[in-house]
């Protein structure tokens, strides 16, 4: 019977052999069966990083405790049902697992879309997408210390070529942003994705433009030439939105993302001295002329400026009244 990893091979190639037919119709057949392959190749590597705990148990979709013949309680799975695409990437990570979600979260889109309906993905975008995903599958693989030339033979072949006229391709998307002199230190060309297609092939048009307020930015995989204030600010959220969901739930305070006054957008951050879209500055006192405690961005924000912290201001506004 073969092993899960055997499964996940034969997928991975029957993959890729779809994919070199290019055929729009094999298409779709290479995105089924190269994210299969890459799903069980994930479990595998969760199986293995656990040597000793049960490898139904280590990939799980739901786990229950239970009582053993000597009394001790213990996690035990619960049902037949393994962990899915959603479910995977957390077990990876407290594993200290490396797998690159952003690539696969474009193929696993596109590979709903074909599940569920007919999808409005061209043929190029399809085939950029499970190409992008090559070099996640050989990191999978160097991390199960397998050799992928001799799992997967002529196909490891075929994946080799086209990583490397996909990476041709996202070097020269963003040597053409080289020059371009960002109004924030976080932002950088290889933070972009395409809104409409999810690719990271995004360029602009006149490589030999620095000034980001110039910026003319067009997608090399499916030609859209997205807004430069929806990619600062999609790029912010990819990089910060974790960090304000995490600030947001345990605190209830904003940041580090906060909307510009200027612009209106989201892509003002406390650790700059400018907004990341319109370059508007952040003037204001940032310590307390009384305590010289630290006086958040969102103070200043909301209308609490004049050197002094919220609590100094509460009181100096009640004095006055008092008065």
């Amino acid at each position: 019977m073969p092993s899960l990893y055997d499964n996940a091979v034969a997928s991975i190639r029957m993959g890729v052999e779809d994919y070199r037919q290019q055929d729009t119709q094999r298409d779709v057949s290479a995105v089924r069966n190269f994210y299969a392959g890459v799903l069980l190749l994930a479990k595998e590597l969760l199986i293995r990083s656990a040597p000793k705990a049960s490898p139904d148990l280590v990939i799980a979709a739901k786990i229950k405790l239970s009582l053993n013949a000597s009394g001790d309680v213990i996690a035990v799975a619960d049902g037949k049902n393994s962990i899915d695409y959603g479910a995977i990437h957390a077990p990876l990570k407290e594993f200290g697992l490396l797998i690159d979600r952003q690539a696969l979260d474009g193929l696993q889109s596109i590979r709903n879309d074909l599940e569920h309906k007919a999808s409005a993905h061209s043929p190029a975008v399809i085939r950029s997408a499970i190409s992008s995903t090559f070099a996640v599958v050989t990191s999978l693989f160097r991390q199960l210390e397998e050799d992928p030339a001799t799992a997967l033979g002529e196909e490891w072949q075929v994946m080799l070529s086209e990583k490397t006229v996909y990476d041709g391709e996202l070097k020269a998307a963003r040597d053409t942003l080289s020059k371009v002199r960002w109004f924030s230190n976080s932002i950088e060309g290889s933070k972009f994705r395409c809104l409409e297609c999810d690719s990271r092939l995004i360029a602009q048009m006149d490589a030999d433009n620095d000034d980001q307020a110039a910026v003319a930015f067009k997608c090399r995989s499916c030609s859209a030439e997205p807004d430069g204030a929806d990619l600062i600010e999609d790029a912010i959220e990819q990089m910060f939105g974790g960090d304000a969901y995490l600030r947001a739930k345990e605190t209830g305070e904003e940041g580090p993302i906060y909307q510009c006054p200027a612009c209106e957008r989201q892509t003002l951050l406390e650790t700059d001295e400018a907004c990341a879209n319109c370059n508007e500055p952040i003037d204001y006192e940032s310590t307390c002329q009384l305590c010289g405690e630290h006086i958040p961005l969102s103070d200043y924000l909301d209308g609490i400026d004049g050197g002094l912290c919220s609590y100094h201001s509460w009181q100096a506004d009640k004095a006055m009244h008092d008065d």
